[in-house]
């Protein structure tokens, strides 16, 4: 359970950090996609709404797979971040760490899909 919980509270910061910073992540939202600042808000409202879902177990399966399909749709904005070298400071900012950040979305991806088992899945 206690990986699940972390999962949760992960999404659930990743998504207020949305409304406490939404310029840093309107900068990685693809020039070519409109209303960039919806679109942050509606992400982080999703990740917050799917990370407390992943702990109620009528929830937990439906909120895991909205996660995963999330995070597949903001995959491009991550792509983005790299190959324009969006610029951050601090660590953010480096080419190496925003490449990283790729191969990084697949671990985040499984773990969630560990969930869309249903409400008995393991953690």
């Amino acid at each position: 359970m206690h990986d699940r919980v972390f999962l949760a509270a992960f999404f659930v910061g990743a998504g207020v950090m949305h409304f406490v910073v939404p310029e840093a992540y309107v900068r990685i939202v693809p020039p070519a996609l409109p209303a960039p600042g919806l679109l942050v808000l509606l992400s982080g409202i999703a990740e917050i709404v799917g990370g407390f879902g992943l702990l109620l177990p009528i929830t937990r399966r439906a909120a895991a797979w909205g996660l995963v399909l999330l995070l597949l749709v903001v995959f491009p904005a991550n792509i983005y971040t790299a190959v324009a070298h969006v610029p951050f400071p601090g660590i953010f900012g480096r080419s190496w760490v925003q490449w990283l950040r790729l191969p990084l979305q697949i671990p985040l991806i499984l773990w969630t899909l560990r969930y869309t088992r249903g409400s008995g899945a393991v953690g």
